[in-house]
């Protein structure tokens, strides 16, 4: 089988990794095409994956109108070369217009609600719309579901064991406490409705949690002055050693709360929209605590309970357990979907 897997964000290179080898490794082949955005391509090539980079990423409603037709168009350039028997990547704009034009299958995943428009539009011409079964939006066309989150296709314990002495580039030393901030940039089309967190409320964030520990801090965009030197420094294919050696994760940041909850780290997401996964996350596991930013005062009130109250790891743990208990390795999942579907 001959398979185009196409990477817009850089969790998308973390989601397909291990299905890019398991796949190849059973003599299928892949092509991977890339949107340079934030460290994508950084990732694709620190696994050592092969790419085409087809575009880089715009903002505002018309430069991301320009660059889906882009992306399309070149799309279509390497399928007439690559011949490929199905598409497949998150979200799928690009894949599922392509894929129609060629009479190509493309499969698309997704764990995101709230994108309304791009569901709309990508769903209807998708071959099959793949989501974790705590998805809580429609799905207009051939839904199938699986009982597990993106994250779990390559933090499940099959394919991921944290490692301590991966702490070092990061400054940090086991067993030292500390916590990781995520902020967000917004620029996505579907955060429209996302306000954000205020400079005032990133400081005042900040300044509660260094009383507990060191603070590391991730930004998609830039941080203000006085908070640059926090900014998390280290290889970036080893972020998640890190996340896994934290004793709490907050911010803004649906994907790394949920990283954080299968990793057995609590972690408190202020966000004005939450997800069907982070809701299955904080309602059966209580590894998710989710507020939004009314509520800042409520979410900084949780955050010191859960630092002062029983040590977070210790609680992360026993829950992980009941996780990974119920969940799936996704990727397993995705290789057999793929051969008793399309192979």
């Amino acid at each position: 089988m001959k398979i185009l897997i196409d990477i817009l964000h850089p969790a998308h290179v973390h989601f397909f990794k291990h299905f890019y080898g398991e796949m190849t490794g059973r003599g299928h082949e892949i092509c991977l095409t890339v949107r340079s955005k934030e460290i994508s391509v950084e990732l694709l090539e620190s696994h050592g994956l092969p790419y085409h980079l087809i575009s880089h990423q715009r903002v505002g409603a018309v430069g991301l109108a320009l660059e889906l037709v882009q992306r399309t168009y070149r799309l279509m350039q390497i399928m007439r070369e690559f011949q490929p028997d199905v598409l497949t990547g998150i979200m799928g704009p690009s894949i599922v217009l392509a894929g129609k034009l060629a009479r190509t299958p493309a499969i698309v995943f997704y764990d995101t609600e709230f994108a309304v428009q791009t569901n709309w539009f990508v769903y209807p011409l998708a071959h099959s719309v793949c989501t974790p079964d705590c998805y809580q939006g429609k799905v207009r066309g051939v839904h199938r579901t699986y009982a597990g989150y993106h994250e779990l296709a390559y933090l499940h314990p099959n394919h991921f064991v944290a490692d301590p002495s991966k702490l070092g580039p990061f400054g940090v030393t086991e067993g030292e406490p500390f916590t990781i901030v995520r902020f967000v940039h917004w620029k996505a089309v579907h955060d429209r409705r996302e306000r954000g967190l205020t400079v005032a409320q990133k400081h005042e964030l900040v300044e509660s949690l260094r009383r507990h520990g060191k603070v590391l801090l991730s930004s998609e965009g830039p941080l203000p002055e006085d908070l640059e030197p926090l900014r998390v420094r280290g290889p970036v294919h080893d972020i998640h050693h890190l996340l896994a050696h934290a004793q709490l994760i907050v911010g803004e940041s649906a994907t790394m709360s949920s990283e954080a909850a299968v990793l057995g780290v609590p972690a408190v997401m202020i966000a004005t929209t939450g997800r069907g996964y982070t809701d299955d996350q904080e309602r059966r596991y209580g590894l998710v605590r989710h507020f939004t930013e009314r509520q800042f005062a409520q979410a900084t009130r949780a955050i010191d309970d859960l630092l002062t109250g029983e040590p977070p790891r210790d609680f992360g743990r026993r829950a992980r357990k009941r996780l990974l208990a119920d969940k799936i390795d996704v990727t397993g999942w995705m290789v057999n979907y793929f051969e008793e579907t399309v192979g």
